[in-house]
């Protein structure tokens, strides 16, 4: 059983992808950067695989691969499986996004797709600890 404090930092992890959410959302409505939605996709996944983690009390060291953090996933929750083609896509979106000349052109396509695979993240996690619907 998690102490209080383990209670809170998973709700934080939430609180701020929650953040990343919003800013998507305003991206998206305001015809922003689409490199800069695909990032916060990728961020706000992150941070809903870093809240699960926390909230099941696994340990993790400093890591933004979402594929490393399904793996440290996969024992309490198997079947998280089900987001892993989005893991897949809003992994590439970590380092791609943050450098000149390191990624492509990314479309307004490309960032909404983003944002709804990091979705699919957030929904799932959230059912997994029973705080969706």
């Amino acid at each position: 059983m998690q102490d209080k404090l383990g209670k809170r930092n998973y709700a934080e992890w939430f609180k701020k992808a929650e953040e990343d959410e919003l800013s998507i959302n305003a991206i998206l409505k305001e015809n922003g950067a689409p490199s800069t939605a695909c990032f916060l996709s990728q961020q706000m996944a992150e941070k809903y695989l870093k809240g699960l983690l926390v909230f099941r009390d696994k340990h993790f060291r400093k890591m933004h691969d979402l594929l490393g953090l399904e793996t440290l996933a996969l024992k309490s929750d198997p079947d998280i499986t089900e987001v892993h083609e989005d893991l897949v896509k809003l992994n590439r979106y970590y380092i791609t996004t943050r450098y000149p000349g390191d990624y492509p052109q990314f479309s307004r396509k490309d960032a909404q797709e983003a944002y709804e695979a990091a979705l699919r993240v957030r929904d799932f996690v959230l059912d997994k600890i029973g705080e969706n619907g």
